[in-house]
């Protein structure tokens, strides 16, 4: 895309700051990364030179506390892997097929109970059994409803938990009132929380067994001519999982391997927003994070129901396909919105949210009463009689005959005026970011000059696959439904949400133009 020709296009700095940023220091040199739904951020500081006391040479493998790990992210080409990142293990899934015998035909009990244990026991490592409920809300609710309100006749999509993550690696590289802006609206206390939280989020939102795949990455990219804080790298190498990586900023070579780390990590459904990316010689870091989700659902769509229709898109009617299945689940309903889940196979959910005739997802975002119901309990218990109590109030379990459509909708998003009416503002303004603990060894000052998000989902009847990235160099309910069953035909704009294991939503998007 046009927008992508330069990273650090309309970058302004004074011409003497820009002069000394691009000077060589002579200094070693240091660097990071980790590796879709998809998503990525990166970071341009530009400034003065930065210092990493007691740089070396090579690269520094550094172990991971959290538990065994088998595989190791790969060095780019063109880069010096100054930190490589390790993932935690995942047992494969088991799957039936894999266990009869080639001789006798007959299944391996042993061998398949065996597998179901490892799969079992890596899947209860990652997890930290916490239950999320109210305690990302704030963000959640503040980032994505000023992100996805305004879609006006476009797609809009977004991938809260990605930001999230991108904001705290951010968060470590800043002092003073830059990072508590942050850290006020990631809404934790203290630095030394955030690395916590950051830590956990990470695993209950990693998967890769062959039946869902969900993986969060992070990388580091700096100047060869600069040294940095090994102290605050090694840290968001521990917590973040993030790798660091070093090469000629501005060069060619250096800029392919980014784009190529990217491409790895999101699977390439994000090729044509990556195509044009590159780093400015001034560039002092480029802090990348992305996200990946790919699931089937745990009932596929069959093809041949699919069948042309209407969609009645903001620009007029358009035609699509529509896919058709009916279904024995909840049905929600709000005072402006009616909503059900899709189960994705062994975990994961894409929550579809449609707004009433003659109400906009707008309007659910800017009351409030969409996110209160994604963010919500939505079942809560049951008593011993086998009767629902709590969760959502508007709730029932009837035949839902759901026709929705295949859509492939994306989004380029440029963060930085929503976050600056988010709160945080210092960090892109140079004569107020603090960098301190990145140890600049000059006093020109370091800010950052892209925040750029751009993200894509793909529905078909087999499941779905989103990815989104970021540049920083980082809708309200229906009436009580009918007795037994109810026709849920999303043929106007409506909201969705992708939720991972943990329950929290992994993207979260506007559908204005199914066809993309």
């Amino acid at each position: 895309m046009k927008r992508y020709q330069k990273a650090n296009e309309g970058i302004h700095a004074p011409d003497g700051l820009k002069q000394d940023a691009a000077r060589p220091t002579g200094k070693a040199r240091y660097a990071r990364w980790t590796g879709a739904v998809a998503a990525v951020l990166a970071v341009a500081l530009l400034g003065g030179t930065m210092m990493w006391p007691g740089a070396d040479n090579g690269p520094t493998p550094l172990s991971n506390e959290n538990g065994p790990v088998v595989r190791t992210a790969v060095q780019p080409v063109a880069s010096q892997a100054l930190a490589l990142a390790e993932y935690p293990e995942t047992a494969p899934y088991p799957k039936d097929e894999d266990f009869i015998s080639p001789i006798t035909g007959e299944l391996q009990h042993q061998k398949m109970n065996d597998a179901w244990d490892a799969w079992r026991e890596s899947m209860d490592a990652l997890s930290s059994g916490i239950d999320y409920t109210g305690v990302l809300d704030g963000f959640l609710t503040a980032s994505t409803t000023q992100f996805l309100s305004g879609a006006g006749e476009e797609n809009r999509v977004y991938s809260p938990l990605n930001v999230y993550m991108a904001l705290s690696m951010l968060a470590e590289t800043t002092g003073e009132n830059t990072r508590q802006q942050i850290l006020d609206l990631l809404q934790v206390s203290s630095v030394g929380d955030l690395r916590e939280r950051a830590s956990v989020l990470w695993r209950d939102n990693y998967r890769d067994d062959g039946v869902v795949t969900s993986i969060l990455a992070n990388s580091l990219w700096l100047s060869d001519s600069m040294t940095y804080s090994k102290d605050v790298l090694a840290r968001l190498a521990k917590d973040y999982y993030a790798s660091s990586f070093s090469g000629a900023m501005g060069s060619s070579e250096y800029d392919q391997a980014l784009r190529d780390w990217l491409n790895e990590q999101t699977r390439g459904l994000l090729s044509q927003q990556v195509e044009g990316l590159s780093m400015d010689p001034q560039t002092v870091l480029a802090l990348a994070s992305t996200i990946y989700f790919k699931a089937t659902w745990d009932d596929e769509f069959q093809t041949e129901l699919t069948e042309t229709d209407t969609f009645h898109a903001p620009t007029g009617d358009v035609d699509t396909d529509f896919m058709h299945r009916t279904m024995a689940t909840n049905y929600y309903w709000g005072d402006r919105f009616a909503a059900v889940e899709l189960n994705f196979r062994q975990g994961g959910s894409m929550w579809l949210v449609l707004p009433d005739e003659g109400h906009t997802v707008d309007e659910l975002l800017e009351c409030g009463e969409a996110m209160d119901f994604l963010l919500a309990e939505k079942t809560g218990s049951y008593d011993e009689n086998g009767a629902s109590k709590g969760g959502w109030p508007g709730k029932k379990h009837l035949n839902v005959n759901l026709s929705m459509p295949k859509f492939d909708v994306s989004s380029d998003l440029d963060l930085i005026e929503g976050l600056k009416a988010l709160g945080v503002t210092d960090v892109f303004d140079y004569t107020a970011a603090n960098f301190d603990p990145l140890e600049a060894s000059t006093n020109d000052p370091l800010y950052v000059s892209q925040a750029q998000h751009a993200a894509r989902v793909k529905v078909d009847e087999e499941g779905c696959e989103a990815a989104a990235y970021t540049i920083f160099m980082v809708e309200c309910g229906a009436a009580m439904p009918p007795a037994d069953e109810v026709d849920f035909t999303l043929d106007r704009p409506f909201l969705f949400a992708i939720t991972g294991d943990s329950g929290l939503p992994l993207f979260t998007g506007v559908v204005n133009q199914p066809n993309g």
